[in-house]
């Protein structure tokens, strides 16, 4: 999960500081074990917070609430309740706390939030503590599916 985590951080990096339109995208990005597909998108009301897919074994997702959120206390994990066209997932996710963010890993490609994810619209991602954002969708299918294609396939994560 930390080789994920870095190559999501890196990706993080990489995204416009004031992007004037949020659409998902695909691009290879640069890890400490090589190059991996990662899938991301902007959002919310400054269109600061963030939604990032990478794989390495398994699909790892990742939400960061931008870089207003305060420094969150390591170790804490929170119910985030993801919403798009009249379907809702509830997953937990754990704080990376190096890096201020939340993560998830997906048991498979199959997983209905990433079908969730692949819809049209727009998904509100919210948990009590933290609030709500809104990401569109548009663009999704196909970035999440290039990021699915290289599943198992990406350096430095094992095929376990």
């Amino acid at each position: 999960m930390k080789i994920a985590s870095a190559s999501l951080i890196l990706a993080l990096a990489t995204l416009p500081a004031h992007a004037s339109s949020c659409s998902w995208s695909a691009a290879m990005e640069e890890d400490e074990g090589g190059s991996v597909m990662t899938a991301s998108v902007c959002g919310g009301a400054k269109a600061d917070a963030h939604l990032m897919l990478t794989c390495f074994a398994k699909p790892v997702l990742s939400y960061d609430l931008g870089p207003s959120s305060p420094q969150l206390d390591p170790g804490i994990s929170a119910d985030f309740t993801f919403k798009a066209d009249g379907k809702s997932e509830t997953r937990t996710l754990q704080l990376e706390a190096m890096y201020n963010y939340f993560t998830t890993e997906l048991p498979d490609a199959k997983d209905p939030l990433l079908a969730l994810l692949r819809g049209k619209g727009e998904v509100t991602v919210s948990a009590d503590k933290y609030g709500e954002a809104a990401f569109p969708l548009k663009g999704s299918g196909p970035a999440i599916g290039k990021v699915l294609a290289q599943c198992g396939k990406g350096s430095g994560g094992d095929a376990d």
